[in-house]
């Protein structure tokens, strides 16, 4: 073996370089193997440019290495790939973003009124499957019964807009229906999607885009939206009703016959019709709803808006609304109607005292309710708000289990004035058909089976139908009706009067006979419902549980308890816990024993 050495390779090109203290038998042998590199292409930077290259090729090798490069040409290339994606979504940002909510929808901004508008579509797959899709059956996301896909939500009609007499008339103040110019809600957009929640399946809240409170008393009209076909509306007073049909009406509803039930859904210019209160000269006086005189003499004053809820038979735990304004306090009531029942539970928990006040909340307490169903009796204030307020412009219904976190200014300007609307109420959040929906009453038993069953065949033999892509632009036949947004105009009343009509008569699941009362009248009228997002009403109300439900559920924990525990888990964090002395183990085992003992026979016991 000689001892003749064969050089090193380069970085660059894997080939040997000469020693320069070789022999010259060695040098002959370097060579030899390295007379291949002459074949290679000469490089196109001359003489002069590979001897820099030469120079500047060792200091790389030397300061950096063969590792340290690759490292820094996978960053760079990374940094080009995130620069070009940067690029591309800034370029795609205006385009339609798809809504990670309980809805399969697209928000965008409208750019011919600046509105951030939200199209309600069908999910991926079915969309790559085309349009027919929408009365394909598909898997619902719970797993259970199978729905049709909703369609597409149509461009949004607008009437004509109002200055409001407190507004500016120059050209910067905001106009109704539109958004101000350089405000949020001109380039409004849904975040991106939440990560994937396996533990939460339900419906969420979504983002809205509200304007200031100032904007949105600003942007309220000046004089009533205009009622189509009908212009004035009287009700039947009856003292002594009959009842003459085998029907489920009352004596609070005046026993309406078929024939006036009929009646009442053609629309003339003057209209006398049932709704509620029939007894007595007044509604509150002698009606079957009777409110104290001081209470009506209050709800007689005239208001631009009001709130309003109820709860009776002791049902809810009031909630108090929250992040109202000053504005909002001083010039908008908030009116809760309760029962006797409701009222004694109050009172004995110090909830209540004489000055009828709970937070916002004004309690009106209403005496002789007319029906023995407390939701049924709820449903009196919440679609006759009209008869009971007669000298109100505006109000908002928010059902008792329901807490207001959003100013009442901010919500009429989004659902009605902006979208210049008469009546708004959200759509069910998964189901949008009445047949599906009374299949899930009588699966939840939210009523009598029979019932449900009679009031959907007499519908269909009316001629209702599954909802289908026929009824665009209406985008579902089925409310969330716990929040309700109103003018109260001649055909807004005439509205909710049918509408109660029809729970007076048939069941008070007021879900089933919504889309029934609202096509009659559109049949006849040229006028219409803004159904929004059931996901937008979840942002401005916090829903919370019924008293039965809460009273069933264990009490939260005393602050003393929480930091014993918290303590206690400090303790265990990092070792053991000391055990107290002049207890033995044994003890501690039979104990333990004795406790599993008595933990079997409970469980036991209880699953007969």
């Amino acid at each position: 073996m000689t001892g003749v050495s064969f050089g090193i390779r380069t970085g660059s090109y894997g080939s040997l370089q000469q020693l320069s203290n070789g022999g010259g038998g060695g040098g002959g042998a370097l060579q030899n193997h390295a007379a291949p590199v002459l074949l290679r292409k000469p490089s196109k930077l001359g003489l002069s440019g590979y001897r820099e290259k030469e120079k500047f090729l060792p200091f790389v090798r030397r300061y950096l290495g063969r590792k340290r490069v690759a490292m820094m040409l996978l960053v760079a290339l990374a940094l080009l790939v995130f620069v070009f994606g940067s690029f591309t979504v800034n370029r795609e940002g205006s385009g339609p973003i798809i809504d990670p909510y309980a809805e399969s929808t697209i928000p965008f901004v409208d750019r011919r009124t600046g509105h951030a508008v939200v199209m309600h579509l069908p999910r991926v797959e079915d969309r790559q499957k085309g349009r027919g899709s929408l009365g394909r059956k598909t898997a619902s996301r719970s797993g259970g019964r199978s729905r049709a896909q909703p369609p597409p939500v149509p461009a949004r009609s607008h009437r004509r807009a109002r200055p409001h007499p407190l507004s500016r008339s120059d050209s910067t103040s905001p106009k109704p229906g539109s958004v101000p110019m350089g405000h949020q809600c001109k380039k409004f957009a849904f975040p991106p999607p939440p990560p994937a929640d396996g533990k939460r399946i339900g419906p969420r809240p979504c983002p809205v885009c509200y304007v200031p409170v100032e904007q949105a008393i600003a942007s309220m009209p000046s004089s009533p939206a205009i009622s189509p076909v009908l212009r004035n509306l009287t009700y039947i007073h009856d003292e002594d009703p009959v009842k003459s049909e085998q029907h489920g009406v009352s004596d609070f509803g005046g026993y309406p016959s078929l024939t006036e039930r009929d009646d009442s859904f053609d629309i003339k210019e003057s209209m006398r019709v049932h709704c509620g209160f029939v007894k007595g000269h007044k509604p509150g006086r002698q009606t079957g709803f009777d409110i104290d005189e001081a209470d009506l003499e209050e709800m007689e004053q005239y208001h631009d808006v009001i709130v309003a809820s109820a709860i009776f038979g002791n049902y809810d735990i009031i909630q108090e609304p929250r992040n109202i304004s000053e504005a909002a306090k001083k010039n908008i009531p908030f009116f809760m109607f309760i029962d006797e029942e409701t009222e004694a539970y109050m009172q004995n928990s110090s909830v209540l005292n004489s000055s009828r006040r709970v937070g916002l909340w004004k309690i009106i307490v209403v005496h002789n309710i007319p029906y023995a169903d407390a939701r049924r009796n709820g449903k009196v204030p919440k679609l006759l708000l009209h008869r009971l307020f007669p000298n109100v412009r505006y109000s908002i219904w928010v059902d008792g289990k329901l807490q207001l976190v959003v100013d009442p200014y901010q919500i009429l300007e989004r659902f009605l004035w902006r979208e210049n609307a008469s009546f708004a109420i959200s759509r069910h959040y998964r189901r949008f058909d009445v047949f599906e929906e009374a299949e899930a009453n009588k699966a939840a038993g939210k009523y009598d089976n029979a019932s449900i069953d009679s009031q959907i065949e007499f519908y269909k033999r009316e001629g209702l139908t599954p909802y289908s892509v026929a009824k665009l632009p209406i985008t579902s036949d089925v409310p969330e009706g716990c929040v309700i947004m109103r003018e109260h105009i001649p055909i807004t009343n005439l509205f909710t009067c049918l509408w109660f009509n029809e729970v007076d008569r048939f069941t008070a699941r007021d879900q089933l006979s919504f889309s029934t009362v609202r096509d009659k009248l559109m049949a006849k009228a040229d006028w219409s419902i803004n159904m929004f997002l059931d996901c937008e009403r979840r942002n401005f109300v916090i829903q919370a549980y019924h008293r039965d439900l809460l009273e069933q559920m264990p009490p939260p924990a005393s602050p003393a308890i929480r930091a014993r525990l918290s303590s206690t888990i400090i303790s265990t964090s990092g070792r053991r816990a000391p055990v107290k002395k002049g207890i033995s183990s044994k003890r501690s085992k039979s104990d333990r024993r004795r406790h599993r003992k008595v933990t079997a026979g409970t469980r036991d016991r209880s699953s007969f």
